[in-house]
């Protein structure tokens, strides 16, 4: 719990035709390749934001190496749900399958707990746009919108004075901008310290389309809701 109080923060708001995801990152620097993220891929770092099946995004926050285990995890669980079953997987399910297995590592000796939390963002024929949180215990609960990691008191709350139950996902996305601007430890945003992640449905074939921006992709959403780096920072750099 300690690793993820101090891990970057992750936001989750659920609207009512789609889910946003944001998170900061905490691995930056100059020297860091992020070649992967801007060019191939998916989109992401890497770090915080994972696809887990095309229905399904996760943000974690706390240890990355057990989250990418569990990511993992999830993916196999999904894939072999769709082999099974020819559909894809319910959020719901996908969010227990990873709590039965980090309650079991809460139970035996010789093991230490996943030290990491989840937020899950979903879509299925069943219960449509769900967002779901998990801890190392093995609870998950549902939400309209929440944050984990550091700093999460100042987001629920800034959350709970600002979420609408009737929001559209370009209001989602511009309260998720907002709440990370003020709850970051940064000065300025950019796409070096936030990955941002929207799931909606695709207008022609009404299925799930999950989109992980990249770094441009992040810069500009910013700048377009006036959070940007300001012109300053850009002559500092460039002198």
């Amino acid at each position: 719990m300690e690793a993820i109080s101090h891990a970057g923060t992750v936001l989750g708001v659920l609207a009512k035709d789609g889910v946003v995801l944001a998170a900061e990152k905490k691995v930056t620097g100059k020297l860091l390749d992020l070649s992967g993220a801007k060019e191939g891929g998916y989109g992401g770092s890497g770090e915080k934001i994972f696809l887990l099946n095309s229905n399904v995004i996760s943000g974690v926050a706390g240890i990355t190496a057990d989250a990418n285990s569990l990511v993992n995890y999830a993916r196999t669980a999904a894939q072999r749900h769709l082999f099974s079953y020819d559909e894809d997987i319910p959020v719901e399910q996908l969010a227990q399958r990873l709590c039965d297995l980090k309650q079991g590592y809460t139970q035996y000796g010789g093991l230490r707990p996943f030290g990491v939390s989840l937020l899950y963002a979903g879509y299925d024929v069943h219960y449509q746009f769900q967002l779901y949180h998990s801890d190392p215990s093995g609870n998950y609960s549902g939400w309209k919108a929440t944050c984990i990691g550091a700093n999460n008191g100042t987001a629920q709350s800034l959350l709970k004075q600002e979420y609408k139950d009737d929001i559209s996902v370009e209001d989602a996305i511009g309260l998720a901008v907002r709440v990370m601007g003020k709850t970051m430890d940064s000065t300025t945003l950019g796409s070096e310290k936030l990955e941002f992640a929207v799931l909606t449905l695709d207008k022609s074939t009404k299925q799930p389309h999950a989109r992980i921006y990249k770094p441009a992709e992040v810069d500009a959403l910013l700048a377009e809701h006036g959070l940007g780096k300001k012109e300053e920072d850009a002559e500092m750099k460039a002198a």
